[in-house]
């Protein structure tokens, strides 16, 4: 895979903002690094043919540095001729690297391959050290770009070695930051975090240099994709700190654009966590909301006005047209987020004069792409007629042009398939879906999926709108399966990593959904071949969407078919998937041993839908509207459960199983209320959620002996600037705790830390884990933690945390309870953290709380719950049902008793 089209994908952000960045952070990667031309000049003799050539090189370098790579091809040429005609080979040899590495920036890579090939093959017979390391360096770029990443490493770690020996830091330490960047392709972020931090420990006594300010941007842009945006900030910070010192303008200005990308970031995190659910782009190249004048909230203004300050300082500061190209247009994007059209509107004036600046090269090609979707983008905002229509498609159409006169056909598909958007958005659809096809042939024929998969989309779009709805399924399937393909890849993301992903992957899961669940003939009826198709894509969307939250392709599906579960082991339980589309609610219903799946749909918009989901959790949120919760929890049993619930009764289920979407997770289902029969749904049924069935391991509880590690804090504490209250009851819940179970560890308050767990977890077969203390689920990874005695222990830290001791499956850890932990203030998919948590601790199963209830009832429901448990009759499910039925007869109050949901194996 293309390195710089996943860095491409990871900004397309409604605006496909900064496509740039990813192609001037690698381009200027080389020049400011020392990468820069692999010029060994010492190496030539001192003839006048071979200073000729010499000075032809040298002249190149120049014409590069400047990026007018088109006059530097033509110089190197005549450079090689003369090392050829004086038989010089290492001179040769020097001057085809030299030509590879300004070949490759006008996007032709095979051609750069195959230089870099001729060179090596010289090499073999001239043996030349500094200069094989510099060859076997520009090899593994290209390799990389190439897709063959681990072929890159097999390139770079000899160059490292070669420099080493050498005694050349410079060179060893960037084929080291070039082995970090492979790290980062094959998915191993924290791998390649740990070798930039080491490197950064490396070179702290060494003199200050370009080299320090571009290794620590590295390490700001790789602590950035982990999650680990306040570390980011501060090497970045670093970074900015010591271009300024050594007064290197390029370099501080890359730096500032980084800076700028993750206040960028913060602010669509902002902007997008009131939304459970976005308002769905229809294809790649349609941005605004219905509502182009929704308010931004003041936080996200916040972070947004940082980025505009960074990245006109960057601007300022750059001696390169090209970096100054690139911060406006990223400035560009951030006023389009911020719906500040007028300025948006003049800064396209300033851009536009500074394109026809640049060289024409993939750089220049991908900027004039980019600048047309801002201007699609303004325009749909704003329904102006400047800029024109015909204008922007001239403009993509010059993008066109120039990427077939150098060759680039990367470049070629993706302005093809952007100007089938343009036309498209003019209703225009012969010459959308032509063009459409064009981009997409060329990208299915470099295999460059990432884009494919755009125009897939963007086709079976063309196709639905034309009324041709197979063809339309069929595009979207291609699509659908083109992502599965890119799985790795996709969380290869940046700061706003999950609303990037919102954009502008999960819309093509949703969208194929909505088809396949439209009734294809006369009956009325969905086929189940679709309904299939359905659940299995829905399921995808779950399994995708929880690998991005952690940023990695981290998650195993479970071997078990979830299907011969329900039919063979436990038949009394069904399992539901409510569905959440723009204008319907779809739920799609597994019976036991029933073929079929039972399918139905509820009428009701998307934010209709959503109203009456936050209406329901801030009426849970408050202990005296009792009546208010059962008013709006009885609509959503109406939606969910009553259309299908003589199925229920008449095949005896006793245990939902739900797979949520949307605001419903923020629900406890055991809440919802059956109006006619005045009996919440925990009243009839045991409940569960799932987080997708992929990743549920459902296997009965192996022994009912426990053995448990409990731990909680019970004290005010004060950690990384964040003050938590104490939870007075946290001591008694975990002594009832140690009379329910006898055989366990405890670790309050002080004995709580990390690396007392992780002992204990290395040490003893635990099968509970029990945890009572603050703790709070986020969409954002970094913000999804519990509270310890001297840290906030992230969600990232879980997998390693209880798994040291549980390398087996038959020693994973059955239950893990987190019994006072809430979802995040404002944050309408907080409870992705709860899934993440429940998925990365690798327990089997887990028990969380919805919100705090500091109160002794708490400890009495888990008495219960554990008491039930012992039973080998019962299930995870029903033990739990059992408790908080004990609860509600004490306190009607759902407050008390509702926030308790159990995540994984329900068995």
């Amino acid at each position: 895979m293309d390195r710089r089209y996943l860095y491409i994908r990871r900004w397309l952000k409604r605006c496909f903002f900064a496509l740039i960045t990813a192609l001037l952070v690698i381009f200027e990667f080389n020049l400011n690094s020392g990468i820069q031309l692999a010029v060994p000049f010492a190496q030539a003799k001192s003839n006048s043919h071979q200073s000729n050539a010499q000075s032809l090189v040298a002249q190149a370098q120049k014409l590069y540095e400047a990026g007018n790579y088109t006059l530097a091809i033509k110089i190197l040429q005549q450079a090689i001729e003369a090392f050829q005609t004086n038989g010089d080979q290492l001179g040769q040899a020097m001057a085809l690297s030299n030509l590879a590495l300004v070949v490759k920036q006008l996007g032709q890579i095979q051609n750069s391959y195959n230089y870099i090939l001729k060179s090596l093959d010289i090499l073999k017979t001239n043996k030349n050290s500094q200069l094989l390391a510099q060859t076997l360096e520009i090899q593994g770029n290209l390799l990389l770009e190439l897709g063959k990443t681990q072929e890159a490493l097999d390139s770079w770690q000899p160059a490292a070695k070669i420099y080493t020996q050498l005694g050349d830091e410079v060179g060893k330490i960037r084929s080291l930051i070039n082995l970090a960047q492979a790290e980062q392709t094959l998915g191993l972020y924290r791998q390649a975090r740990t070798n930039l931090q080491e490197l950064v420990k490396s070179v702290q006594k060494q003199p200050d240099s370009v080299m320090k300010i571009t290794l620590l941007r590295s390490l700001g842009d790789v602590l950035q994709l982990v999650g680990e945006l306040d570390k980011s900030k501060e090497s970045l910070q670093q970074s900015r700190d010591l271009a300024q010192k050594l007064r290197s303008p390029d370099q501080l200005a890359e730096t500032l654009i980084s800076l700028g990308n993750i206040q960028h970031g913060f602010g669509n995190r902002a902007s997008n966590q009131q939304n459970a659910i976005n308002e769905e782009r229809p294809t790649p190249l349609r941005y605004v909301t219905s509502d182009p004048n929704y308010p931004i909230s003041n936080q996200a203004s916040k972070y947004y006005q940082q980025a505009v300050q960074l990245y006109e300082q960057a601007a300022s500061v750059s001696n390169s047209p090209v970096v100054q190209v690139q911060a406006k247009l990223n400035q560009l994007s951030v006023l389009l987020e911020m719906h500040n059209w007028s300025q948006a509107r003049q800064l396209y004036t300033d851009i536009q004069p500074r394109l026809n600046q640049i060289p024409i090269n993939q750089t220049a090609i991908f900027a004039r792409i980019n600048f047309t979707q801002s201007l699609v983008h303004l325009k749909q905002a704003t329904n102006v007629d400047i800029p024109g229509w015909q204008e922007i498609a001239q403009d993509l159409a010059t993008a066109i042009k120039q990427a077939r006169s150098i060759g680039d056909q990367r470049s070629e598909a993706y302005a093809l398939g952007v100007l089938g958007g343009v036309y498209l958005e003019t209703k225009d659809f012969d010459n959308a879906q032509k063009l459409t096809e064009e981009g997409l042939k060329i990208a299915r024929s470099m295999q460059m999926g990432d884009i494919a998969y755009l125009w897939q989309w963007q086709l079976g779009y063309i196709f639905k709108m034309r009324g041709k709805i197979p063809s339309a399924i069929a595009s979207y399937k291609e699509a659908y399966d083109t992502l599965i393909s890119l799985r790795r890849d996709l969380v290869a993301l940046n700061p706003d990593v999950q609303f990037s992903f919102r954009d502008n992957v999960e819309p093509v899961y949703r969208q194929f959904v909505d088809l396949l669940l439209q009734p294809q003939d006369q009956s009325g009826e969905v086929n189940q071949a679709n309904l299939q198709q359905a659940r299995t894509v829905i399921e995808a969307l779950q399994f995708t969407e929880l690998e991005n939250f952690f940023r990695q392709a981290c998650l195993q599906a479970s071997t078990e078919n979830i299907d011969e579960v329900v039919d063979k082991t436990d038949s009394q339980t069904a399992v539901i998937y409510p569905i959440i589309l723009k204008d319907r609610l779809e739920i799609i219903l597994k019976l036991p041993n029933q073929s079929e799946l039972e399918h139905y749909t509820i009428n009701q918009q998307a934010n209709e839908v959503e109203k009456k989901l936050e209406e329901l959790q801030r009426s849970l949120a408050e202990p005296d509207r009792i009546n208010q919760v059962k008013q709006f929890s009885g609509l959503v049993y109406d939606w969910l459960i009553k259309p299908r619930e003589n199925k229920l009764i008449e095949m005896n289920i006793k245990t939902l199983v739900f797979v949520l979407d949307g605001s419903l997770r923020n629900i406890p289902m055991a809440v919802l209320y059956d109006q006619q029969n005045k009996k919440f749904l925990i009243q009839k049924y045991a409940v569960a959620l799932a987080p997708g069935l992929q990743l549920v391991d459902p296997k009965p509880l192996q022994r009912r002996k426990f053995y448990a590690l409990t731990a909680g804090v019970s004290q005010k504490r004060k950690i990384e600037g964040r003050s938590f209250s104490s939870l007075k009851n946290v001591k008694y819940e975990l002594d009832k705790i140690q009379s329910a179970i006898p055989k366990h560890k405890r670790l309050l308050n002080q004995n709580f830390t990390e690396d007392n767990v992780r002992y204990q977890i290395k040490e003893a077969s635990y099968n509970v884990v029990h945890i009572a203390t603050h703790g709070e689920f986020s969409s954002s990874a970094e913000k999804t933690f519990i509270l310890t005695w001297d840290q906030l222990l992230k969600v990232k830290d879980f997998d390693q945390l209880l798994r040291l001791g549980n390398s087996s499956k038959s020693r994973a850890i059955e239950l893990l309870v987190l019994s006072a932990c809430q979802t995040a203030l404002g944050d309408k998919r907080a409870t992705l953290g709860l899934a993440g948590i429940a998925v990365r601790a690798g327990a089997r199963s887990t028990l969380a709380t919805l919100w705090s209830v500091d109160d002794g009832s708490t400890a009495k429901l888990m008495i219960k719950f554990y008491k039930e448990l012992e039973d080998p009759k019962l299930t995870k499910a029903e033990a739990l049902q059992r408790a908080q039925l004990d609860l509600l007869d004490q306190y009607q109050i759902p407050y008390l008793w509702a926030p308790y949901v159990l995540v994984g194996n329900w068995l």
